[in-house]
């Protein structure tokens, strides 16, 4: 059932917000996650120290080992960086949920930039969530090529 908010928008570009939102969301948690990690580098090699000291869940303390591999500095930038994708993806929903014409010209080029680096990085080793991802970005970019908003 189509309620009043979402009756002036085709399903497509619901879609596409909710996917964009899910991408804001999925960022910032791994920005927020980046910079608690690399604020807690200490805290983390005295865990990882008490971890081989017990002896016991080795599939923590590995996990441990990975983590404290980065540079504090490293993970900071790794923060700053999902950040700001966040930031840029939820102006990009925000701006195609009210149909504005330039959300739609800035999705369109930076959903057409990042296929040819998507493209290349399958021709390197393809898994299941790089074929979904290059997928979805196609679809995307041929429905707002096609698509394209009314007003505003």
């Amino acid at each position: 059932m189509r309620t009043k908010l979402t009756k002036d928008r085709p399903i497509g570009l619901i879609l596409i917000v909710v996917y964009k939102v899910v991408v804001t969301v999925i960022f910032s948690m791994a920005a927020i996650i980046l910079k608690i990690t690399a604020s807690a580098d200490s805290d983390l090699q005295q865990l990882a120290s008490e971890f081989k000291l017990a002896g016991h869940h080795q599939i923590i303390e590995w996990i441990l080992e990975k983590i404290l591999k980065f540079d504090p500095k490293r993970l900071d930038f790794f923060s700053a960086a999902s950040g700001f994708y966040a930031i840029v993806t939820s102006i990009e929903a925000i701006g195609l949920w009210q149909r504005k014409i330039w959300a739609h010209w800035l999705v369109i080029a930076l959903v057409a930039s990042g296929i040819f680096p998507e493209v290349y990085e399958i021709s390197h080793g393809i898994t299941f969530l790089k074929a979904i991802i290059l997928f979805l970005n196609i679809v995307m970019l041929w429905y707002l090529i096609t698509d394209r908003p009314h007003h505003h």
